[in-house]
């Protein structure tokens, strides 16, 4: 209750309240688009993710809590960038890679800017609104349901954490 009293009171004394970007297609890796408005009133973990990279082990922990959750309604994407020089060469090849070594079934877009002025509107937009851009492969960003910012987490924070979990299983129905 105090957060949309609160967000009346911004609007009120003329303080821009901004919103995420979800409605900007990312390309998805098998081909068509994909938007984060496609799953509205589902919790969404938005993830960068790359091929070649330490932190690369967890793809099959991101697998493991879409598997998880994903009948209590989370979605998991995964959004390859090569920012930080460590994705292959080509959607094909990620493709492969993913499958191949993690058996991957969640959605991924296809390689994608998240940051920098190339960044994709929806990484724009978390920076401009929220002030985060990723800092490194494997960051984690939280939707809530209603297309909130819920929280972010550094590549640190592994997909099996009890603090992850438990934010997620605080969004679920």
């Amino acid at each position: 209750m105090f957060r949309p009293l609160l967000i009346l009171i911004l609007i009120l004394i003329g303080f821009q309240v901004k919103a995420l970007e979800l409605e900007a297609p990312f390309d998805s890796i098998d081909g068509g688009t994909l938007r984060l408005s496609d799953w509205r009133g589902q919790p969404i973990l938005v993830v960068n993710t790359a091929s070649r990279c330490s932190y690369t082990k967890q793809y099959g922990g991101l697998q493991d809590l879409y598997d998880l959750y994903r009948d209590s309604g989370l979605v998991v994407l995964a959004v390859p960038s090569n920012d930080f020089r460590q994705e292959l060469a080509s959607n094909a090849e990620v493709k492969g890679f993913c499958e191949l070594r993690y058996d991957i079934d969640m959605p991924m877009t296809g390689i994608s800017a998240v940051k920098g002025p190339q960044a994709h509107p929806f990484f724009a937009s978390l920076k401009a609104d929220a002030g985060f851009e990723p800092a490194w492969n494997f960051n984690k960003v939280l939707i809530g349901p209603d297309g909130e910012l819920v929280a972010t987490y550094s590549s640190k924070i592994k997909p099996q954490s009890s603090r992850l979990k438990r934010d997620i299983e605080s969004l679920l129905n």
